[in-house]
């Protein structure tokens, strides 16, 4: 399974149940990765879609324990478990955990990629990712040129686990 997330240089991810920064260029890169293929998120997470939707062209999963909670154009799941049994019926390859800091952190042990867009500023922030240059088994197999958004400057890069991810159970 594969993570894709920007964070800043501390690792954090958002601010006040919102984004840090918009980058069209970064947006554009979660578009191309996750077309066509399958998203997982939190509540939360949905709430910074544009009108609160599921995004369209992917298949998208929902994880809540409001056990009351639909949403039109997605799958609601209320466990780890549940979402685990679900995820079965799809490649591994082709599932995306998408957010937030919450689902980021449950669903770590279970992907064996990362694609991180690592923006070189601070934000003020109120939620972070793990920090994977300081977990021994993850490591950058892959990084893009420097880029450059007004005056910030991030880079698209890919982690790959160096164990064997926890297997769904």
């Amino acid at each position: 399974m594969n993570i894709i997330v920007a964070a800043d240089k501390n690792w954090a991810i958002g601010n006040k149940e919102g984004l840090l920064i918009s980058i069209p260029n970064d947006q554009k890169h979660f578009r191309q990765e996750t077309m066509g293929k399958v998203v997982v998120f939190g509540r939360k997470t949905l709430a910074t879609f544009p009108q609160g939707m599921p995004l369209m062209g992917r298949t998208n999963i929902l994880l809540s324990t409001d056990p009351d909670f639909t949403i039109k154009g997605a799958s609601v799941v209320h466990s780890i478990k549940e979402l685990l049994e679900t995820l079965k019926n799809y490649r591994s390859e082709d599932i995306y955990i998408i957010g937030g800091e919450s689902i980021f952190r449950q669903l770590l042990p279970y992907c064996d990629t990362a694609h991180v867009t690592k923006i070189d500023h601070v934000y003020e922030s109120d939620t972070y990712f793990p920090n994977l240059d300081e977990l021994e088994n993850w490591k950058i197999t892959a990084d893009s040129e420097e880029q450059t958004y007004f005056d910030i400057e991030y880079v698209f890069l890919k982690y790959q686990r160096t164990d064997e991810p926890k297997v769904a159970l």
